[in-house]
Formats: C-alpha cells, sequence, structure tokens
C-alpha cells in the first residue's frame, strides 16, 4: 500500500500536472499549426512556386502492382496501395510545420516575459531590503558629502 500513496503522491504534485497539462495543450496547438500550414500558408505559397503542391512531391522507389486501380501521381493512392516512396513534400511540409511552431512558441515566451519585467510590485508588500554593499557605498557617499 506504501507504493500505491508513494505513487498518488507523485501523480498529483504540481509540476507533474502541469506537464500533463503542458502536452495536452501542446497537442491541441501542434493540430492548429497544421491546419495553419495545409489551409492557410502552403496555398499561398503555391501561387508564388506557380501552384506547387508540396503535399504531393515524392519519388517512387518501387513498381507499382499490376492490380493498381488509383491514380499514379498521387502520393496517397501510392501510399495505400504499398509502393516504396520517397515523400520530401511531406517532409517540406513537417518541416515548415515544426518552423512556424517553434516561432509560435518563440513570440509567446518573449510575450510572457514581457509581462513578468513589467509587473508592479503587490501594493503593501514591504519594500526588500538594500543589499549589504550599497548599504556600505551609501554611508560613504554620505561621508564624502559631509566632509566637503
Amino acid at each position: 500500500m506504501k507504493l500505491i500513496q508513494d505513487f498518488k503522491t507523485f501523480a498529483i504534485r504540481g509540476n507533474v500536472m502541469d506537464l500533463a497539462i503542458g502536452i495536452i495543450i501542446g497537442g491541441a496547438f501542434s493540430t492548429i499549426v497544421n491546419s495553419a500550414v495545409k489551409d492557410l500558408i502552403m496555398p499561398v505559397a503555391s501561387i508564388f512556386t506557380d501552384g506547387l503542391d508540396f503535399s504531393n512531391k515524392f519519388l517512387k522507389l518501387g513498381a507499382i502492382p499490376a492490380n493498381f486501380q488509383g491514380n499514379p501521381h498521387s502520393y496517397k493512392d501510392l501510399q495505400t496501395a504499398g509502393v516504396a516512396l520517397f515523400g520530401y513534400g511531406s517532409f517540406v511540409t513537417v518541416v515548415i510545420n515544426f518552423i512556424i511552431l517553434a516561432f509560435v512558441v518563440f513570440l509567446m515566451m518573449k510575450f510572457i516575459n514581457k509581462l513578468r519585467d513589467g509587473q508592479a510590485p503587490i501594493a503593501g508588500a514591504p519594500a526588500a531590503a538594500p543589499p549589504e554593499n550599497v548599504v556600505l557605498l551609501r554611508e560613504i557617499r554620505d561621508v564624502l558629502k559631509q566632509a566637503k
């Protein structure tokens, strides 16, 4: 029973729960970024690349089966048929997703850090005592002012 109690204590710690929440939100956020890349960014990129559709770019490495009835130029159809493919277009899309996700996380952290740095001290909280070396320097300054 001690093992169960130890696990319960471990599982309900704040940092474990924070990690679980972060993973869940990260998964949902990843879905949003994937949609943004697939539905918004890649169509605009295809305008500048003369209609190039990255998701359907591949090199065929294996032979097409004799009973194949799909489109021989469709990555999805060939993949479903079990043909060996080198899908570099799909990889490019995933790399773009990662770069966008990393950039958005960077902007979020920058924003959060800015909020933390700009926080005013809590009203009514006593001011922290200055460090000892600052107090000593102030005393020396005051003595020098009096000596003039």
